[in-house]
C-alpha cells in the first residue's frame, strides 16, 4: 500500500487532479484541504478527525479501486446546505475482489468549501486589553481585604485576567494560559518551580493519555466501526437510530474524554451522512425530517453520557482535582463517580430523546435504510483490523483497572500509561501518533496553568478568606444546609449563561462554590461531586456553552431559538432529574 501511495501521491492532492488509473476525473474545485469523508466511506489513506485531516493510516485490507470518496463541504465556514444532488453525490470507483474496476465514473463537481483565511492570526487587541484590564482593576483599584497577602491579591488578579482570557478568547486556550504562567514569573508572583508545580500531577497526565487513547480510537477507525454497529442494530426507526447513537456515545465516552472530538469526530458526520440520505439537508426546512432531531438529541443527550465516567469529560477530573484542594478528598473516584452517575444518567439518556421526540417530532419517522447503509459501511471497513482488536482489548484493561485498581495498588493514571504502553509496542500508536495529537499536548499546557493557579490561591489562603467571608454571610441566614446547597447549586448553573466555555466556567467558579457549600456546612464528598456532575448537564444550555455545543450548532441542522429553548427545557430538567434520582443513590453511598 506504501507503494500505491508513492505511486499516486497524497490523496489531498491526487483528487484535484484525478485519478487517471482509476477511471476518475479531476475535481477541480474541491480545495486539497480541508477534505471531508464519511466514517467508513474512506477506508485507506486520509480519515478526518474533529481537528482536520491527521490521520493516514492503511488499516483496511481493501484495493484502492474500492475506495469511497464523499465531499460535501461539512465543518466547512460556509453555512450555506450544499444542494442534495451534488453534496450527497459519491465519487465511486468500485472493485472486485481481484482488484480490478469497472467502467471510468465521471466525477461529479461539488462546490468548494471557502480557502481558509490567511494573514496574521495573532491577539485580537480589544478581548485582550479588556482582559488584561479585569486583572488591573483588581490589583490596583480595589483594596487588599484583611487576612489576604499582597502576594495572593497579585494572584488573585492575574487568574482573574487569565479566566477573563479564556471567555474572551483573544488567544487560543493553551496560548493565553502560557501568557498568564508567563506573568506571575517576571512579576515574581511565583516561582518557577510554584507555577508549574502541577506539572507532575497524576490527574493531568490522565487526561493526556486519555487524549491518546482517543488518538487510537480515531487512527484505527474502531468508533467508527462502534457507532456503526448500534445504528445498524437499533436504526429502524429515527427513535431507534438516536437511541443507538446515544448508547454508541456512552461506550465510547470512558475512552474519549474530549466531547469535542466524539461529536466532531464520529458523530456529527454519520448524522449528516444519515440525514442526507433521507433528503433532510442543512440550513433549509428539509432539516426537520429526521437531521434537526438527531442533531439536537445527540447534543443534549451528551451531558448524561459525560457525566456517567470520570474519564468522559476533561473537566471532571479537574473538578475533583480543585475539590482536593480545599480538603474534599473522594476516595476511590472513578468507582464513586460511576456508582454515584449511573441512574440518573442512564435515566436521563434514555428519556431526553423521548422528551425530544415530543417536542420536536421528526417527519420522518421510520428509517429501514439507515440499518442496510451502515451495514454497507462495515462492511466497506471490512473486518476488525489486528490494530481495532488490540485497541478493543487494551481499553477493556483500562477500564477494568480503572474500576478495580484501588484495591489492588494500581492508580488510574498508572492503569492509563499501562494501556499506552502496550498500544506503542504494538505499534497501533506510534509516538509520532501521539507527538503530533496537539489536542493532549494544549490541554497539558493550560490544564497545569490552572490547577497550578487555583492550588496556589488556596495555599496562599485567597480561596479560605473568601470562603469564610461568605460563609459568615450565610450563616446570619438561619438556613439549614440542604436548602443551601440547592440554591448554590441553582445559581451555579445559571451563570454559565455568561461562560463560552465549561473549562472556563470550572476556573472561575468551582472552587468558589465548592469552598461556599462547605463553609455551609454540605458534607465535602456530596459538594464535591455534585459541582462536577453540575459541569456537564450545562453544556448544552447555549451555541457556546461547550465545544461540542458549536460542532452541532455549526452543523447547521440547528436554528438559535431551539438551542436556546430546547437547552433550557432538558437543561433543567436534566438537573432536577440528577437531583430526585440522585440524592437516594448519594446517600446510600454515603455521601451525606
Amino acid at each position: 500500500m506504501s507503494g500505491l501511495v508513492r505511486q499516486l501521491g497524497h490523496p489531498s492532492q491526487q483528487l484535484r487532479a484525478g485519478y487517471p488509473s482509476l477511471g476518475l476525473a479531476p475535481l477541480s474545485r474541491v480545495p486539497p484541504v480541508p477534505f471531508r469523508c464519511y466514517p467508513g466511506q474512506l477506508s485507506g489513506w486520509a480519515k478526518e478527525g474533529p481537528y482536520g485531516v491527521k490521520r493516514q493510516h492503511v488499516a483496511r485490507s481493501i484495493s484502492p479501486a474500492q475506495v469511497v470518496v464523499q465531499s460535501n463541504g461539512y465543518g466547512s465556514n460556509d453555512p450555506t446546505p450544499t444542494p442534495a444532488s451534488t453534496s450527497d453525490a459519491a465519487v465511486t470507483a468500485n472493485g472486485n475482489a481481484n482488484g480490478s474496476t469497472s467502467a471510468p465514473t465521471q466525477a461529479v463537481e461539488t462546490p468548494a468549501a471557502p480557502a481558509p483565511a490567511t494573514g496574521p492570526t495573532g491577539v485580537k487587541i480589544v478581548p485582550a486589553l479588556q482582559a488584561i484590564a479585569v486583572g488591573l482593576a483588581i490589583r490596583f483599584l480595589i483594596p487588599i481585604p484583611a487576612g489576604i497577602s499582597e502576594q495572593g491579591w497579585s494572584l488573585l488578579a492575574i487568574f482573574a485576567s487569565t479566566i477573563f482570557g479564556l471567555i474572551l478568547d483573544p488567544l487560543p486556550v493553551g496560548a493565553w494560559a502560557f501568557m498568564a504562567v508567563t506573568v506571575t514569573l517576571v512579576t515574581k508572583t511565583l516561582t518557577f518551580a510554584q507555577a508549574f508545580s502541577a506539572m507532575t500531577n497524576e490527574v493531568i497526565w490522565l487526561i493526556v493519555v486519555s487524549f491518546f487513547f482517543a488518538k487510537g480510537f480515531e487512527k484505527t477507525g474502531l468508533g467508527e466501526r462502534i457507532a456503526n454497529i448500534f445504528v445498524q442494530a437499533m436504526g429502524k426507526s429515527t427513535l431507534g437510530l438516536t437511541l443507538g447513537l446515544n448508547v454508541a456515545e456512552c461506550v465510547l465516552a470512558p475512552a474519549m474524554p474530549s466531547t469535542s472530538a466524539r461529536a466532531g469526530g464520529i458523530f456529527m458526520p454519520i448524522i449528516k451522512s444519515l440525514s442526507s440520505a433521507a433528503g433532510s439537508n442543512a440550513g433549509d426546512d428539509s432539516r426537520k425530517k429526521m437531521g434537526s432531531f438527531l442533531t439536537q438529541s445527540q447534543f443534549q443527550t451528551g451531558i448524561h453520557s459525560s457525566s456517567l465516567f470520570l474519564t468522559a469529560s476533561a473537566q471532571n477530573l479537574l473538578c475533583l482535582d480543585m475539590a482536593k484542594e480545599l480538603g474534599a478528598v473522594v476516595p476511590d473516584a472513578f468507582y464513586q463517580w460511576m456508582a454515584g452517575a449511573a441512574l440518573p444518567s442512564l435515566v436521563g439518556m434514555f428519556l431526553t430523546p423521548l422528551l425530544l421526540y415530543k417536542l420536536m417530532p421528526p417527519e420522518v419517522k421510520d428509517t429501514p435504510e439507515a440499518p442496510k447503509e451502515a451495514a454497507a459501511r462495515l462492511k466497506a471497513m471490512g473486518p476488525m483490523t489486528t490494530d481495532e482488536k488490540i485497541m478493543l482489548a487494551t481499553m477493556g484493561v483500562a477500564v477494568a483497572l480503572w474500576v478495580t485498581g484501588p484495591s489492588i495498588g494500581v492508580s488510574p493514571v498508572l492503569a492509563a500509561m499501562l494501556g499506552l504502553c502496550i498500544l506503542l509496542c504494538t505499534g497501533t500508536l506510534s509516538w509520532r501518533d501521539c507527538l503530533s495529537y496537539t489536542p493532549a499536548w494544549d490541554t497539558l499546557t493550560w490544564f497545569a496553568v490552572l490547577i497550578g493557579m487555583s492550588s496556589q490561591l488556596n495555599h496562599l489562603g485567597v480561596i479560605k478568606a473568601f470562603a469564610d467571608s461568605v460563609g459568615g454571610v450565610l450563616a446570619t441566614l438561619n438556613m439549614g444546609w440542604m436548602p443551601l446547597f440547592g440554591l448554590l447549586h441553582i445559581a451555579f448553573f445559571v451563570l454559565h449563561y455568561m461562560f463560552a466555555s465549561q473549562t472556563a466556567h470550572v476556573g472561575a467558579l468551582y472552587s468558589a462554590f465548592c469552598a461556599m457549600m462547605l463553609a455551609a456546612g454540605v458534607p465535602p464528598v456530596l459538594a464535591a461531586m455534585t459541582l462536577a456532575y453540575s459541569v456537564n448537564l450545562f453544556g448544552s444550555l447555549t451555541h457556546y456553552a461547550s465545544g461540542q455545543a458549536a460542532v452541532y450548532y455549526g452543523s447547521g441542522y440547528m436554528r438559535l431559538n431551539e438551542v436556546f429553548s430546547m437547552g433550557a427545557i432538558n437543561g433543567f430538567i436534566g438537573l432536577a432529574l440528577w437531583a430526585v434520582l440522585g440524592m437516594p443513590v448519594w446517600k446510600l453511598l454515603g455521601w451525606w
